[in-house]
C-alpha cells in the first residue's frame, strides 16, 4: 500500500513539475515591460514596500530561487536574476513577496519559520528509522510499535509544516501578481502567463502537502492495527 501511495504521488509530482517547467518556458518567451530584469523588478518591489535591508543575490542552479529570512536575502537563480521576461519578474517578485511578509510579520510565515528546526529534526528521525528498518528493527531489539509512533510523530510535524507553507506561498504569489500588474511590469494578456507560472509553482507545494498527509494517515492506520 505504501509503495502504491509513493508511486502515485511520484507520478503526480512529475506531471506537475513538467507542467510548471513548460509554463515557465512559455513565460520566458514573453518580454517584460521596458525589458526589466528579475533583479531590477525585485529591487523595485522592495523599495515600493519600504524595505531597504534585504540584499538580492544571484545563485547558481535552476529553480533555486528562495528568500532567506535569517540572512534577509532574496536569492535568485541566474535565469531569473538576469532574465528580462515575464517568468523572471514573476518568480523574482514572488520571492520578494516573502520578504514583504517578513517585514510585515505575516503570521503564517512566522509560524513556518519557527517550525523549521522541528521539521529538520523530524526529517532526520525518519531517515534514521528507515535506515534501521533496512537492517531489521527486530534483529536490533527495537520495539516496532515505538518506531511506528516515532514515524507518525515525524510525519505529523512534516504534514503540519507542509500545510502551513501553502498560505505562505499563495500569499507571496498574490502580492507578486498584484505588484507586477499595478506597476505595469507585466502588461495585458501577459498577466495570465505570470499567474499560470506562479500557480503551477504553488501546485508543487500542494502535492507535497497531500503526499505528506497520505503517508501520515497510512502510518496512523498501521499503528492502530497493532
Amino acid at each position: 500500500m505504501y509503495l502504491l501511495i509513493f508511486i502515485f504521488f511520484l507520478l503526480i509530482s512529475w506531471l506537475v513539475q513538467r507542467k510548471m517547467k513548460r509554463t515557465m518556458a512559455e513565460g520566458a518567451e514573453l518580454p517584460s515591460a521596458n525589458q526589466i530584469s528579475g533583479a531590477e523588478a525585485a529591487q523595485m518591489m522592495l523599495r515600493d514596500n519600504g524595505i531597504y535591508d534585504v540584499q538580492i543575490n544571484c545563485i547558481p542552479g535552476d529553480f533555486t530561487d528562495h528568500y532567506d529570512p535569517k540572512h534577509r536575502t532574496v536569492n535568485l537563480s541566474e535565469q531569473v536574476f538576469y532574465g528580462r521576461n515575464v517568468t523572471a519578474v514573476s518568480v523574482a517578485t514572488h520571492e520578494v513577496g516573502h520578504a514583504v511578509q517578513h517585514a510585515q510579520a505575516y503570521k503564517p510565515l512566522q509560524l513556518r519559520s519557527a517550525m523549521v528546526p522541528v521539521y529538520n529534526v523530524s526529517g532526520k528521525l525518519l531517515n534514521a528509522v528507515f535506515f534501521l528498518s533496512i537492517f531489521g528493527a527486530f534483529a536490533l531489539g527495537l520495539n516496532y510499535q515505538l518506531l511506528l509512533t516515532v514515524v507518525c510523530g515525524a510525519y505529523f510535524v512534516m504534514t503540519a509544516f507542509s500545510f502551513i507553507t501553502l498560505p505562505v506561498e499563495f500569499d507571496a504569489s498574490h502580492r507578486a501578481l498584484q505588484w507586477v500588474s499595478n506597476r505595469g511590469v507585466v502588461r495585458g494578456t501577459d498577466n495570465a502567463y505570470a499567474k499560470k507560472a506562479l500557480n503551477w509553482a504553488a501546485m508543487t507545494y500542494v502535492v507535497s502537502a497531500l503526499a505528506s498527509l497520505s503517508y501520515l494517515l497510512y502510518y496512523l492506520s498501521a499503528l492502530n492495527r497493532d
